[in-house]
Parts: C-alpha cells; sequence; structure tokens
C-alpha cells in the first residue's frame, strides 16, 4: 500500500503542475514542450519514488511496473499522435527508448531477485 502512496505522489504533482501552468487535464492535447515538461517531471518523480522505496528498504511490487508501464504507454500514445499530425517526435522519442531500457533493466533485476 506504501508503494501505490509513494507512486501516487508525482502522479499528483505532476498534475498540479498540469492544472496551474496549463489549465487544462487532457495530457494528450498539449502542444510538444508544454508536454515533454510535463512528461520529465512525471517520470523525475517516479524515478525519485523508486529511489525513496529502495532507500528506505522497501521491496518493489509489481505495482511499480504498472506505473512505468503505464507512464511509457502515455508516452506511445502523445508519440503515435505526433506522428499522425506530422510534428517532430525526437526528444519523445529519445525519452522513450532510454524508458525502454530501463523498464527491460527492472523486468531482469526483478526476476533475479525473485528467483534466487
Amino acid at each position: 500500500m506504501k508503494s501505490i502512496i509513494f507512486h501516487l505522489v508525482p502522479v499528483a504533482v505532476s498534475m498540479i503542475w498540469l492544472i496551474s501552468y496549463n489549465n487544462t487535464c487532457n495530457v494528450i492535447a498539449l502542444k510538444g514542450p508544454d508536454f515533454l515538461k510535463f512528461y520529465m517531471l512525471l517520470l523525475t518523480g517516479f524515478y525519485l519514488s523508486v529511489y525513496a522505496l529502495k532507500f528506505l528498504n522497501k521491496a518493489l511490487s509489481k505495482t511499480t511496473f504498472y506505473f512505468l508501464m503505464t507512464i511509457f504507454i502515455l508516452g506511445i500514445v502523445k508519440l503515435m499522435r505526433g506522428l499522425y499530425l506530422g510534428k517532430p517526435i525526437g526528444y519523445l522519442l529519445i525519452i522513450l527508448i532510454i524508458e525502454s531500457v530501463v523498464i527491460l533493466f527492472y523486468r531482469f533485476t526483478y526476476f533475479n531477485q525473485k528467483f534466487k
């Protein structure tokens, strides 16, 4: 339960930022630079919550993986929208590649710890 609360804090902070600075709740309709700011705020907060859980010696659960996948899918949806509209997607593509490497690293590390 604590891991869910730890992971919901960055989501809440990024949504508060979104509402206060862009006056919208629709993440997909954001322009490119605003979406990248939102996405990087969300990713940074999420990874800080993961490190906070590790610092407190709490086990990373499947909830962490589900949050990772949800954030990744949000980026994929925005990438597809950018491709469809013919917008530049270079920065988002680089972020998604790095994020996919982190997700693969997490999955292999999680399973190695689980089966030992």
